[in-house]
C-alpha cells in the first residue's frame, strides 16, 4: 500500500459504521438536516458513503459530518427503511 492508500485505510477504519449528522451550514447538505446517518464505507477519494435511510448512498467529505453516539443515534436510525440489506425483507 502506498501512503494515499494508507490514509484512506485509517480514514476507513475511523468512519465506517459511525452514525452521523451533516453541516447544515452547508447548502447543498442541508436537505439531510435532523437526519441520522450511517457510514458504509470510506471511497479512494476520501469521502464517506453515507446511507440516510432513503435508498440511495452519499458520499460526503468528512470534514463536513459530525459523529453522534451511537446509543442514541441507533435510536433515531431505521436501518429496515429502504437502506442496503444483505438479505431485505420483501416488500408489499
Amino acid at each position: 500500500m502506498g501512503p494515499d492508500e494508507d490514509q484512506v485505510e485509517l480514514k476507513r477504519n475511523e468512519w465506517t459504521d459511525q452514525f452521523v449528522e451533516v453541516d447544515t451550514s452547508r447548502p447543498e447538505l442541508r436537505r439531510f438536516a435532523g437526519v441520522v446517518g450511517r457510514v458504509i464505507t470510506v471511497n479512494h477519494n476520501n469521502k464517506a458513503l453515507v446511507d440516510f435511510s432513503d435508498g440511495a448512498w452519499y458520499d460526503i467529505t468528512t470534514d463536513y459530518l459530525r459523529k453522534l453516539d451511537p446509543a442514541t443515534a441507533k435510536a433515531k436510525y431505521d436501518s429496515k427503511a429502504n437502506s442496503a440489506q444483505p438479505y431485505p425483507d420483501k416488500q408489499s
